[in-house]
């Protein structure tokens, strides 16, 4: 059965048949085997009598993390940095295994000579949106497609977290470093983690402890009030001050790696400082001072906006709101904050402009935040290879140049500010760990991206593949592939089109709704009518997003001759006649894509159906479902689509295709 192998027993029973030794692989590398690496003078050997073929040493001129592989006359040095990098450099050894770059006859032989790596962003952060008590709305796992908390069952900490010790390698596998085990979205039984809980905190760090991953808490800004027995949560008061003072110190006390707080304040009906004509800096800063003396970090989300709107006024736009709130703010944020950005200025959608907010602020500290757990993308019964989104956002030139966007994270971007990469985690109790199987390619090319942001989704597709299926036949490869790479395209042609947000049902967002959102509070519109579709957000006509945007985007963005096509609707109101560039007018252009994507989605399903000599039964049947499930979904979209286009243009298909 496939699990999301990245360390497959396979890989490592292959190793160990070469007289490899790797402490990683039954215990992790802890503080007992730095002792033994210094009382070696530097290097640990393999003690078989026949010699060493991995040979272990420390080397602090490396980059942070980083390690080095190189050749010896009888095997491979693999020196780090530090633990960590030991660790990773050990994994990057399994993967040059699995994908044919190692050779293994004899020797352990690196065939491309030296190798020498580091990760391009230091906090590579999962966030879980795990809830300690089930919500009668949003379950165990808000925005969870894969089963229950790995950390909690139904109002306790699991009693067996040793599913929590192979969740953690896999992860410091793909060299994530950090993870929050609780939901944003902070509920009462969640507040006292900081407190009568952290007894469980301490036990979950624990098991991530060894594997080099650091352990977070979302927090609720109103903890004084809500567990504390304060009157105010002012950011600004002493005894405010004071309070979260005393409870970071018994934090750290238990947990001396603790690595911080991730709070979402004054969003979404989530308590914060405006309540008290305070500013995000303000509240921000406070929790900052209380983590310093520890060498904690606030990672303080920017999902902040009017959610309470009026659909008929046009100059509220949510899209803007993020930059509108923090830009005014750079520079008055403290060094251990860092300010947690979606890559979207909406919200996880298939398709939106990179947040201006990323390339806005030189002298704040910032991380890219996007969403492994499919809310809007399938939520793990479709496949959507995220990377493919993922690599478009990261090689994003905001400024024009040659600075890409993922430089901003890395500190070498303007004002040379480092932040993170931060992802909501997609990982349950399922038994395939992510429900959709393929939806593990996801998670795996989250961590290779943090690490490096210059992989293409065909080189982390190849990776994984070879990873989850040691020595997978051609068919099966070329299958995968096949599936896999293009399922953002496919997604994207059967749902919401050219930019346009929100298509979905309200409440679960899976599905097609093309007008559950319109006329709701949320700012959510298309505004749709007999004349066109899409929101103007131009400086001359629209909200002015645009503007927020530096050259030469803004003035491409402006003009809808010169708006990339897959962006149009999202930044302009065109109408159902207008011609795209082919010479298809936007109603043909619709009617083409919704047929297109609900037969390429058959077409994954029965590329499938060949393989399944080639693929153990459980898993064969379980993608089987899940794209069973997918075909049906992407036939409805298409229906939907196509007659709300129908009926509101009064364009008929020039195909002659049944619009219902």
């Amino acid at each position: 059965m496939v699990h999301p192998a990245w360390l497959p027993e396979a890989a490592c029973d292959f190793l160990r048949a070469r007289r490899v030794s790797f402490p990683p692989i039954e215990t992790p590398i802890r503080a007992s085997l730095a002792e033994e690496v210094t009382r070696a003078g530097g290097l640990v050997q393999d003690s078989q009598p026949d010699g060493a073929d991995l040979v272990l040493g420390f080397d602090q001129t490396l980059p942070t993390e980083g390690f080095r592989l190189d050749n010896l006359p009888d095997g491979i040095l693999l020196t780090g940095a530090d633990e960590r990098g030991l660790l990773y450099g050990f994994f990057h050894l399994v993967r040059l295994a699995a994908v044919g770059g190692l050779e293994t006859a004899d020797r352990l032989r690196l065939p491309d000579g030296p190798v020498t790596d580091s990760p391009a962003i230091p906090i590579r952060m999962l966030d879980h949106w795990d809830n300690v008590d089930i919500h009668p709305v949003m379950g165990q796992v808000e925005r969870g497609y894969a089963g229950s908390s790995l950390f909690f069952d139904d109002g306790e900490l699991r009693w067996d977290l040793s599913r929590t010790d192979g969740y953690a390698r896999l992860l410091a596998s793909t060299g994530i470093n950090t993870v929050a085990i609780n939901n944003v979205n902070v509920h009462a039984t969640e507040t006292t983690l900081l407190t009568d809980r952290l007894d469980w905190v301490a036990r979950i760090a624990d098991h991530f402890r060894g594997w080099g991953i650091t352990v977070c808490l979302s927090v609720n800004f109103a903890a004084p009030m809500a567990i504390g027995g304060l009157d105010t949560c002012d950011p600004l008061d002493p005894d405010v001050e004071a309070w979260w003072a005393e409870k970071t110190d018994a934090v750290y006390e238990q947990i001396p790696d603790f690595g911080g707080f991730v709070v979402k304040a004054d969003s979404e009906g989530q308590p914060g400082p405006f309540a008290y004509g305070r500013t995000h800096a303000d509240g921000a800063n406070m929790l900052a001072r209380v983590l310093a003396p520890h060498g904690g970090i606030v990672h303080w989300r920017c999902f902040v906006y009017n959610h309470r709107q009026d659909w008929r006024d046009r100059t509220t736009d949510r899209a803007k709101a993020a930059y509108d709130h923090f830009t005014g703010l750079d520079g008055h944020f403290e060094d251990n904050v860092i300010l947690q950005v979606k890559h979207g200025p909406l919200d996880f959608q298939v398709r939106e402009a990179v947040s201006p907010l990323l390339a806005a602020m030189d002298s704040t500290r910032l991380s890219l935040e996007v969403q492994l757990t499919q809310e809007y993308t399938g939520q793990q019964r479709h496949v959507f290879f995220l990377p493919e989104m993922w690599t478009e956002v990261l090689d994003f030139r905001p400024w024009g140049d040659q600075t890409p966007q993922w430089a901003v994270m890395a500190g070498k971007g303007p004002g040379c500010r480092v932040g993170a990469m931060v992802a909501v985690s997609n990982v349950g109790m399922d038994e395939f760990w992510t429900g959709h199987p393929f939806a593990q390619a996801n998670l795996y090319g989250f961590g290779r991206l943090a690490w490096d942001p210059g992989l293409t989704p065909r080189d982390i597709l190849s990776e994984w593949i070879r990873l989850t299926f040691p020595r997978p036949d051609s068919r099966l490869t070329e299958a995968l592939e096949e599936i896999i790479l293009g399922s953002r395209a496919v997604y994207e042609s059967y749902t919401a089109p050219l930019g346009v947000c929100f298509m979905v049902n309200p409440g679960h967002h899976y599905g097609p709704s093309v007008d559950g959102y319109e006329y709701s509070p949320w700012g959510t519109y298309h505004f749709a009518d007999r004349d066109g579709i899409g929101v103007d957000r131009t400086r001359a006509t629209g909200s002015g997003y645009t503007g927020q945007y530096h050259e030469p985007w803004a003035t491409i963005y402006e003009s809808a001759q010169t708006c990339p096509e897959e962006l149009l609707l999202f930044f302009h109101h065109v109408r159902w006649d207008h011609r795209l560039k082919d010479g298809r007018t936007l109603a043909q252009h619709i009617y083409d894509t919704h047929f297109e994507g609900a037969e390429a989605a058959e077409a994954m399903r029965q590329v499938w159906g060949s393989v399944a000599d080639l693929v153990d039964e459980p898993t064969h049947r379980r993608v089987s479902v899940r794209l069973d499930e997918q075909c049906r979904s992407a036939a409805e979209w298409r229906d939907q689509l196509t007659t709300y286009v129908w009926r509101h243009s009064g364009i008929p298909d020039r195909s002659g295709r049944p619009l219902y």
